[in-house]
Formats: structure tokens, sequence, C-alpha cells
């Protein structure tokens, strides 16, 4: 064998023996130590592009707008920013949260779009996948055509909406104003603004919600009403003793899902009524940001992380219990 031959084998028999003292730490490795090392390449991928950018902006908001000077950042302030959007001390385009007038008030708009919407598309999407969970002639493509709005991007559902609410080429305007719904300019107005917002986001959203319930709906077992059948229970007493109890994860999951999208709408608002009719925190945000005050549009956004980050422990909580069968 020649020296090169013998090289190689050697440099193969190292490698070899590398891999064997790998595998045997990794054999040695708990169950839990081995799950936590296979996310290590997850937990560092959120946190680059999750939790630095929050420590980040969290430490902008920290500081004063820089608004004259050259610096984009201005001084440290500590808690100043937060206190004075809180306390309504900030100079905002808008008012962050005024009772006197909610519909241009951020916190007021965001509440009242995130309760009404999510809660229409609970209850339209529970009715949907109940219906979508029957054997029917037709399902496969019903089930189809309640996917088409969801698949519909955002801009585009907002120029529908913003197209059907035109008062010179909309046809829902005059139907709407004889029944005293809207106003005659509804787009221009931040209380018809908001309600158009909400129903393009019912239209669009409410197919998600009877996806996710669905999929719980499918996972229930049938035997389980063919019991309650002999029983005599009734499809009301079935509903509340078999399948509202099993299908509350996903449906806690869906609320979770679109409660969050609901707190963070900017695009759908922006695209139909606009921002400076229907002010949400979102759109707060990106008007600050635009006005080159990032301190305060950090603290904005920061503030609005932080109920979310309430809201998915409440939520996170809530589902954890009923894991548990709720205790």
């Amino acid at each position: 064998m020649s020296l090169e031959d013998r090289s190689s084998t050697s440099r193969d028999s190292a490698s070899y023996r590398v891999d064997l003292t790998t595998l045997n730490w990794l054999e040695r490795r708990s169950d839990t130590q081995f799950v936590y090392l296979m996310l290590t390449p997850v937990f560092a991928l959120l946190g680059t592009m999750a939790i630095w950018p929050l420590v980040y902006t969290g430490n902008i908001s920290l500081h004063a707008d820089a608004i004259t000077s050259a610096d984009p950042v201005g001084s440290f302030v500590g808690i100043q920013n937060y206190v004075e959007i809180l306390t309504g001390q900030a100079n905002l385009q808008r008012p962050f949260f005024s009772l006197s007038d909610p519909f241009t008030s951020a916190v007021p708009v965001t509440l009242l779009y995130t309760i009404i919407a999510v809660a229409v598309e609970t209850l339209f999407g529970l009715a949907m996948a109940l219906i979508l969970n029957k054997q029917f002639r037709g399902r496969r493509w019903v089930r189809v055509a309640m996917i088409l709005p969801w698949a519909v991007p955002i801009v585009i559902q907002g120029m529908i909406f913003y197209l059907m609410f035109q008062p010179s080429i909309g046809f829902a305007v005059e139907p709407l104003n004889e029944l005293g719904l809207i106003s005659t300019t509804p787009l221009a107005t931040s209380r018809d603004g908001l309600l158009i917002a909400i129903i393009a986001d019912i239209w669009k959203q409410s197919a998600f919600m009877a996806l996710l319930i669905l999929a719980g709906l499918q996972s229930i077992d049938r035997n389980l009403y063919d019991v309650a059948k002999v029983a005599g229970a009734s499809k009301l007493q079935q509903f509340r003793s078999i399948t509202f109890p099993l299908i509350l994860p996903a449906l806690l999951v869906a609320l979770l899902f679109r409660t969050i999208g609901a707190l963070k709408v900017y695009g759908l608002v922006e695209s139909t009524a606009g921002c400076n009719t229907v002010p949400t925190l979102s759109c707060l945000v990106i008007s600050l940001w635009n006005a080159n005050r990032y301190g305060s549009a950090a603290a904005v956004a920061f503030i609005i992380a932080a109920v979310i980050g309430i809201l998915l422990l409440g939520y996170l909580v809530q589902i954890r219990r009923q894991g548990n069968g709720g205790m």
C-alpha cells in the first residue's frame, strides 16, 4: 500500500471514530435534552428574527423623538414616551385613547374592530363548519367556494370594498343609506369606515375560522353521537355535551389567531377607508414612523406587542386548562 493510500485510510478511520463519538454522545442524552438539542436551530432563528427586533424596538422606545436632529433617535428618556402616550400628553395625529369620540381614537377603534369582527367571524365560522361537516351532494364545491374569499389578497380585498362603497359607483351605498346604516360618504366618515372595514374582514376571515373549527369537528369520534342518539339526546344536547367541548381547543386556537390578526390590522384599513379615517393602533405606528418620530412609534408598537403577549398568555393558559380536562 502506498503512503498516500495509508494517509487516506488514516483520515477515514479518524473521521469514523469522531462520528462514533458523536453518536455515542447523542445516545447518552435524555429525551428532553435531545428535543432541546434538535430545537437549537429553531431557537437561534427565533432569537434572530423575533426576539432581537423586539429588544431593539424596546430600546428605541426609551429614547426621545429626534424630529429636527440629524440623529434618527434622540436622547434616552426612559418610560417618558409611554407615560405621555398612555396619559394623553403626547402630541399625536389622532388621540391614543378617548371615549368622547371613540371612532377617531386608536385604542377604541382597534378594540371595537377586534371584538365585533372576531365575534361575528366565530359565529359565522362555527355555522359554516357545522354545515360543511355534514354529508351532502356538492360539499366539495361548497368548500372551494368558501375558501375563495380567504385566498383573496388583502389589497385586492380592500379595493373590492372600496369600490363597493364609493358614492358615485358603489352599489352598496344607496340601499344601506336608505336603511340609515351609513352616510352618503361612508369612506370619509370614521364610524362608517370602521363598519366597512369590519364587514370586509368578516367576509374574508370567516372562512379561516370555519376551516380551523372544521378540523376540530372532523376529529370527533362519530360513535359518540350514535351513543347519544340511543340515549335519546336531542341535537342541542349533543352539541352542548359532545360537539362544543371537543371542538373548544380548536376554537380557542382559531380565536387566538384571529384576535392577534385583528389587533394588528393595517393593510385592510388602509386599502378601504384609509388610516386617516379609521385610525387603528397599527395605523398610528405607521403615521408616527413616517413623521420620523421613531421613539413614539416604537413605544406604541411595544404597547401593541405587550397587549398581544398578555392575550397570548391568557389563551395558552386556557388551552392548557382545556387539555387537562378543564382543571
